[in-house]
């Protein structure tokens, strides 16, 4: 990663970690008979404020839980549109510790929201493990997805992430096999992320045979909520995620209308975060069956 952040994270223990938001947020959802909507947005894109004010109006306009990029060079899992999306954030100077802060000031009017970081390992080593997991919790953060760290390497980040009561959401795809899943799911906890097509974020969608055919799969081998992301772009088929599995994740959707918002500089306009907040709403509504 580049550029630099001035604010350090605060390593101070004066809040307690809840044990799980995300198992609460889950366990209310249920409750309510719906599935949640979990949006995704990149950490500092275009820019600070922007990225702040579109995570502080994420909840109000729908979203159930966050999932928050890291901005990363070289993010192997990710379709153009978040390549991109990553690329503005480090030209701002977008860093681990401030995407850190960006949760943080989040915190600050939301106590009740889900936070995932979802990112690669290289930054969060470079930061340094322990001091990453104990300033990720203490700034808000639930849950994390490290997509570079298979189960085999959990002993990387696991143990850490767990003193620090952050959960460790792993991705199961479509070629992981019935002799493959019960080691993936041993090392999980929070959600199950369904990855629902081959490949990168952003560039199709799966079928929605083959979700009736993969979610009863996994819960044979787990009571975790799942959550279906990487093929979810329209409100229809959010719904339609969020009623066959537990959630819907829906991103690059997301980081599209952003991005179309944009100066030619690629700075924001007025009405970026407005345009962004008023797609939530419409996947929402579908998600909750309005």
């Amino acid at each position: 990663m580049t550029g630099s952040d001035r604010e350090a994270p605060q390593r101070s223990v004066d809040r307690p970690h809840p044990a799980s938001r995300i198992a609460a947020k889950f366990a209310a959802l249920k409750a309510e008979g719906r599935g949640a909507l979990v949006t995704y947005l990149q950490g500092y894109d275009p820019d600070r404020e922007t990225s702040l004010a579109l995570l502080r109006g994420l909840p109000g306009a729908g979203a159930d839980l966050i999932e928050v990029g890291v901005p990363f060079t070289d993010p192997m899992a990710d379709g153009p549109a978040i390549q991109r999306a990553a690329q503005r954030a480090l030209k701002v100077g977008a860093t681990l510790e401030g995407v850190l802060g960006l949760v943080r000031d989040f915190r600050q009017g939301d106590d009740g929201t889900p936070i995932i970081l979802m990112g690669y390992y290289n930054p969060i080593l470079a930061y340094g493990v322990d001091r990453f997991c104990v300033d990720a919790a203490a700034a808000g953060v639930d849950g994390l997805i490290v997509v570079d760290v298979p189960p085999e390497e959990a002993g990387e980040i696991e143990p850490q992430a767990r003193a620090a009561g952050l959960d460790l959401i792993r991705l199961v795809a479509p070629t992981t096999d019935d002799a493959r899943l019960p080691r993936v799911l041993a090392a999980t906890s929070g959600f199950v992320y369904y990855v629902s097509i081959t490949g990168i974020t952003g560039t199709r969608s799966a079928t929605a045979a083959s979700l009736e055919e993969a979610i009863p799969r996994i819960r044979k081998h787990t009571s975790l909520p799942i959550a279906i992301g990487f093929g979810i772009r329209t409100p229809q088929q959010a719904g339609e995620a969020a009623r066959l599995a537990d959630g819907a994740v829906v991103g690059t959707a997301l980081v599209d209308t952003l991005a179309a918002s944009l100066e030619e500089d690629g700075t924001a306009r007025p009405e970026t975060v407005g345009l962004v907040l008023d797609q939530v709403g419409a996947l929402a509504a579908a998600v909750r069956g309005r």
